[in-house]
């Protein structure tokens, strides 16, 4: 019989992955917004460092987001693998949708 400890509630794993996705969201615009404003007071250059730092850490947010969902994206596939029939039912879907939308 499982312990307490190695029960897990069903929403906990996504809940943790939630989380860590939304860390890619805050950190870097926060610290790229900090960094931003200290450099225009110190050059005296506002808006110009700030537009540039916000720029470079939305970019790395969603460089990080991007990464780790693909991660997650991966770790489900393997917990729930596609059957061959069901892949190639999505696949002769797919075609059949792709003949559609050219003509």
């Amino acid at each position: 019989m499982e312990s307490n400890l190695e029960k897990k509630a069903w929403w906990q794993e996504p809940l943790r992955t939630f989380f860590r996705l939304s860390t890619w969201i805050v950190f870097p615009v926060v610290i790229g917004a900090l960094i931003g404003k200290w450099l225009d007071n110190k050059y005296q250059s506002e808006p110009k460092w700030f537009l540039i730092i916000i720029g470079v850490s939305f970019a790395v947010s969603l460089l990080g987001l991007v990464r780790g969902t693909l991660q997650e994206y991966k770790k489900i596939e393997k917990q729930n693998p596609v059957s061959k029939i069901e892949k190639a039912s999505h696949d002769s879907i797919e075609k059949e949708k792709e003949k559609i939308n050219n003509l």
